[in-house]
């Protein structure tokens, strides 16, 4: 499980090592908590930390002191995730400065005839879809340029919209074995396939994402975000969909356009090929480079670095808790309380993965509790099934808890205050805390009902 948490002794290095200070595996444990709700603190703290110097704060602190080696703080970071990251970032870039966006905008705004309220119903059903076969990541690089550049348009506050989409894809993603890294996960170790997810958890992530885009809906239209701004001549002019042509550079498109649709392809497929997302996005976004003609010192410069680097140093952190065994202990508490008991099992793991997803990075729970899972399996057998959906909703559902539950809503905070508007973490859980706790409740509850009263089981 993990890095080997049995070696934890010799994982010292840094100041204890420096000073000859021994702790014991409890000791180092209990640091790497300190450590990391001091991270989180600071996190919260955003008026006086950008959340990345937070992030960097806490994993220098992790390997200044050393309850985790720098190979294996190199090892926690998810690889993967930042090669996705970095080559969507690209690509998006790329489509971005051909005009693809204004377009795209101009259009939907056409669709929704600039009502606010079609507006958010229509873009979250489109990011709930798209990110049931998509990973959430990309999902929101896309969406979100196309969500600010309407807001514009109809001159709405585009922040509660963002949160919006961004809580949809979380949602959308808990529905297929390849819309979330957790179902990724929990496929791969429980031997689960496509049509388990289909059959099993997506009935439940509909369910949700409707609930919570009702929830949305409501506390939207209580802020008044739902009313219509632009006045009647402005909103002519939009609805005619006439789009700058100066803005547009249509042979840039075509490339971008393919290049985006290839990649789709290929991350639906590049399971069967052995090819993980983010070696797919690196290689076409080195395509894309390649062919747009655009000097790659300008697409750099767009890349956003700082979700970059945030998420390298939470990986950090969030390693020192793995490689020290505290998911591990989490995860065998979850065991003994559960004991035979799989219908409380189904509670327990759902509502405490949930709550661990709001606050930490889902993937490396998912990991050990997934191992924890298997091993209760080997005794069990099949009647096991049901922990495993709990563990997908809980730990899907639970990202939409605060900004840094999933990836994508870091990446949508980044991308919003690069057009100037801030998403800070108690805006965010002002939105996502209700959703997540509407959504989380109700799933596990409908499926903790089909599985104890209905003999699911």
């Amino acid at each position: 499980m993990g890095h080997g948490m049995g070696s934890t002794h010799e994982a010292i290095g840094g100041l204890l090592h420096a000073f000859n200070i021994h702790l014991t595996k409890a000791e180092l444990a209990e640091l790497s908590v300190l450590l990391f709700v001091a991270t989180y603190a600071m996190i919260l703290l955003e008026k006086f930390f950008h959340r990345t110097i937070a992030a960097l704060v806490g994993a220098s602190l992790v390997l200044v002191i050393g309850v985790i080696t720098p190979e294996r703080a190199w090892e926690a970071i998810d690889q993967n995730t930042i090669l996705l990251l970095f080559g969507m970032m690209n690509i998006v870039t790329v489509m971005g400065k051909s005009g693809f966006f204004h377009i795209v905008a101009a259009k939907a705004v056409k669709l929704t005839k600039g009502s606010p309220t079609k507006v958010l119903w229509v873009f979250s059903l489109l990011t709930a879809v798209f990110s049931a076969f998509l990973d959430n990541v990309t999902t929101v690089l896309f969406m979100a340029p196309v969500m600010i550049n309407i807001a514009e348009k109809l001159k709405l506050n585009p922040i509660p919209y963002l949160i919006a989409i961004v809580l949809a894809s979380n949602t959308g993603g808990t529905a297929t074995l390849i819309g979330d890294p957790p179902n990724i996960i929990i496929g791969s170790i429980a031997g689960k396939t496509f049509n388990d997810f289909l059959i099993e958890v997506a009935p439940y992530a509909i369910i949700a994402f409707i609930l919570g885009l009702i929830v949305m809906h409501i506390m939207m239209a209580k802020g008044g975000f739902l009313q219509a701004k632009a006045s009647q001549e402005e909103l002519k002019e939009i609805l005619s969909g006439k789009v700058d042509e100066s803005l547009l550079d249509r042979k840039l498109m075509k490339k971008s356009v393919t290049i985006f649709i290839i990649t789709i392809i290929l991350f639906i497929v590049g399971h069967n090929l052995g090819l993980e997302p983010g070696v797919i996005a690196l290689l076409m976004a080195t395509i894309l480079a390649l062919i747009s003609g655009l000097s790659p010192a300008w697409i750099l410069e767009r890349v956003e670095w700082t979700t970059l680097i945030f998420f390298m140093g939470l990986f950090m952190v969030v390693g020192a808790l793995e490689v020290n065994g505290v998911f591990e202990t989490a995860a065998n508490w979850l065991i003994k309380e559960i004991g035979n008991n799989i219908h409380q099992g189904i509670l327990i793991v759902g509502f405490t993965s949930a709550i661990i997803s709001g606050f930490v990075d889902n993937i490396p729970f998912t990991m050990s509790m997934a191992y924890v899972l298997k091993g209760m399996e080997a005794q069990m057998g099949s009647i096991m099934d049901p922990l495993w959906w709990s563990l997908s909703l809980g730990a899907c559902l639970g990202g939409n808890l605060t900004i840094i539950g999933a990836s994508a809503n870091i990446v949508t905070a980044d991308i919003a205050e690069r057009n100037g508007y801030k998403i800070d973490f108690f805006k965010f859980m002002k939105y996502g805390t209700p959703v997540a706790i509407v959504t989380v409740v109700v799933a596990l509850v409908l499926f903790y009902i089909e599985h104890a009263i209905f003999g699911g089981i």
